[in-house]
């Protein structure tokens, strides 16, 4: 096989992409300006500032243990907390103004103490939640719970109706259905927790807040430790966002490239150079070269933007990022090629490429990350390119990963580039 054919079309097919404005833009300005964006959401902005969940509040009861439950919830670092009125903060849910909102009923407390030490008539609360946030709803249960533990508990041991809740629950102990050794278990359990009550009223400074129970609190502290690439190296979201839409718009330039494939085959050129002593495998050769040049220019122009002014780093190997991107690059370039050879009009092509493009990215990751797709979706996507595309490039950038972690992802894009690659050479067509 002649490569001076080969060398030919791919000067005129670089000619042709550096003299369409359209195509630059696509492929350098785009992919820049919208991964600039996603990046500025995710963290990328280097602001530890975490934004609060809006919580409304409704309080009917107004007893010890609800006004207790509103104050630490208006002092969670996690809620930003509002107290309307019932139907305004059902209005605030449905407008998507809050995330969730808390109706506390009118003698919640009181049942809530008498409760404590038994299942018997536990009240009520209602949520309200936006479902388009369920995983805020999550986040605000487990914090709630947790508020709702503190406020009675508190309530029960050291308020001012603590007593008459343990006096009165002391009397009903016979009424519970549970064994007679159960039931002086807990008469044992409710006369300490009065002695202890009355201890803490009588003693001198027990009114100051460093001598009163605070409740029953989670018995443990958290230490977050971030794993990026080394020590004090904070996370960049610049640096996924750059691999996510870098890949999304390399597979829209292909589609370019296999749309322009059959723009020429119905102009008839295909059909003349095949008279010339231009093969097949010579003529897709050629569009891989060129293709595979200009996807990888774009990948690279768009990580150097991110270099310059994101701080982005390759905190892997640079070899290692290297072959990834290269890979990606020949794996999107024979992606075009498939457009081109099972396509049969210009523009029914660019439509379902299109969707079949955005279906990849969105499984692989670019756009939503992969851990809140269902358990069966995940498993599915490892056979999605993209996936192994942004896989590979994360490795190499933020998460500091030697050349070893970049073998598998390029290993398995050159697997679906030669898949791509040999389905196009087998199903091309020199005419319609």
């Amino acid at each position: 096989m002649s490569f001076t054919p080969i060398a030919a079309m791919v000067r005129k097919d670089l000619r042709l992409f550096f003299s369409d404005r359209r195509a630059v833009i696509m492929s350098f300005i785009v992919p820049i300006a919208i991964a600039s964006f996603f990046g500025s959401i995710f963290s990328g902005s280097g602001s530890t500032e975490r934004a609060k969940i809006r919580v409304v509040i409704v309080d009917e009861d107004q007893s010890a243990i609800s006004t207790g439950i509103v104050a630490r919830a208006q002092h969670d670092a996690t809620f930003q907390v509002t107290t309307p009125p019932a139907e305004e903060a059902r209005a605030a849910v449905r407008r998507g103004d809050a995330s969730a909102g808390v109706l506390i009923p009118s003698g919640f407390g009181h049942a809530a103490g008498r409760a404590f030490f038994t299942s018997a008539g536990r009240p009520q609360l209602t949520v309200w939640y936006d479902p388009s946030r369920a995983m805020e709803m999550a986040i605000v249960r487990g914090v709630l719970t947790q508020h709702v533990m503190e406020a009675v508990s508190a309530e029960v041991f050291a308020g001012q109706s603590g007593q008459a809740l343990l006096d009165e629950t002391l009397g009903q102990v016979e009424s519970f259905t549970m064994s007679d050794a159960q039931k002086q278990i807990l008469r044992d359990l409710l006369t300490a927790a009065r002695k202890l009550y009355g201890t803490n009223a009588n003693a001198s400074g027990a009114t100051t807040d460093d001598r009163r129970p605070r409740g029953i609190t989670i018995p443990y502290t958290v230490l977050e430790e971030p794993q990026t690439s080394g020590e004090n190296r904070a996370y960049n979201g610049y640096a996924h966002s750059f691999a996510g839409m870098g890949i999304q718009f390399l597979f829209f330039a292909m589609i370019d490239l296999g749309v322009g494939i059959l723009i020429e085959r119905e102009r008839g050129l295909w059909k003349r150079l095949r008279s010339a002593p231009v093969s097949r495998l010579a003529l897709l050769a050629g569009k891989s070269f060129s293709g595979t040049i200009i996807a990888l220019m774009s990948l690279l122009v768009s990580f150097a933007f991110a270099i310059v002014v994101f701080k982005v780093r390759i905190h892997g190997s640079v070899p290692g990022f290297l072959l990834v991107a290269v890979s990606c690059a020949l794996m999107a370039c024979t992606f075009g090629l498939l457009i081109a050879s099972l396509g049969r009009t210009p523009g029914a092509t660019r439509g379902v490429a299109s969707l079949a493009v955005l279906m990849m990215v969105m499984l692989g990751g670019a756009w939503v990350p992969t851990f809140v797709f269902p358990a069966w979706l995940q498993r599915f996507t490892v056979v999605v390119p993209a996936r192994w595309a942004v896989d590979g490039l994360d490795a190499m950038t933020w998460r500091g990963l030697g050349l070893q972690a970049a073998l598998m992802p390029s290993l398995i894009l050159i697997g679906f580039a030669a898949l791509f690659g040999v389905t196009a050479y087998v199903r091309f067509r020199w005419e319609e």
